[in-house]
């Protein structure tokens, strides 16, 4: 039995390739240009392996400065992926306003407390603080802050915890708030 047309047939030796335009068949190959992309990209994800295990994470003595802000062994540190309200910043309805920044960084306290904090480096902002990811025991404190409702997700990391936060009115998510990046537009850092 011929199978119709739109099929076709696979040729001898059962390595498929496609059809040539003379009607011959081809072996499939890569182009050069595809095996060099996947050689550096091995190349890219050895190298950050290494420098993971070359950069000692961050651990010693800390001092929370804010919600997502903190100092570890006297680097200053701020968690990676999240924007909590910043200390000195209120929420609520006019009239009924609240000190979220204060609170916030009591919560980042309370889960600081419940074991030893170890932080990852990832990156260094714009006032040379380092961006990192922190545990404090099997506590990730980016994800405890915004499934709390004291911070907002900055990337797609932390999205389902503020989801739920948003979803249970925890937090800052009680109420009216600004975004704590429109609040520091509002009210700029003294030159230093």
């Amino acid at each position: 039995m011929r199978l119709p047309t739109r099929f076709p047939r696979v040729p001898p030796g059962g390595r498929w390739g496609g059809p040539r335009r003379s009607g011959g068949w081809r072996r499939s190959t890569w182009r050069r240009s595809t095996w060099g992309s996947i050689l550096v990209a091995l190349v890219l994800v050895g190298v950050a392996l290494l420098v993971e295990r070359v950069v000692p994470p961050l651990t010693g003595a800390v001092r929370v400065a804010d919600g997502d802000s903190l100092v570890v062994a006297g680097e200053r540190v701020r968690l990676d992926g999240i924007d909590a309200p910043e200390l000195h910043q209120s929420c609520g309805a006019p009239g009924t306003e609240w000190p979220c920044g204060a609170r916030a960084k009591e919560a980042l306290e309370a889960v600081v407390a419940q074991g030893e904090v170890n932080c990852r480096p990832v990156d260094e902002d714009r006032y040379g603080r380092a961006v990192a990811i922190c545990a404090a025991g099997a506590a990730d404190l980016g994800a405890r802050q915004v499934a709390a409702g004291w911070a907002l997700a900055t990337g797609l990391a932390y999205q389902r915890e503020e989801a739920a936060a948003r979803a249970a009115g925890r937090g800052i998510w009680s109420g009216p708030f600004e975004v704590p990046a429109q609040w520091r537009q509002r009210h700029p850092r003294p030159a230093s």
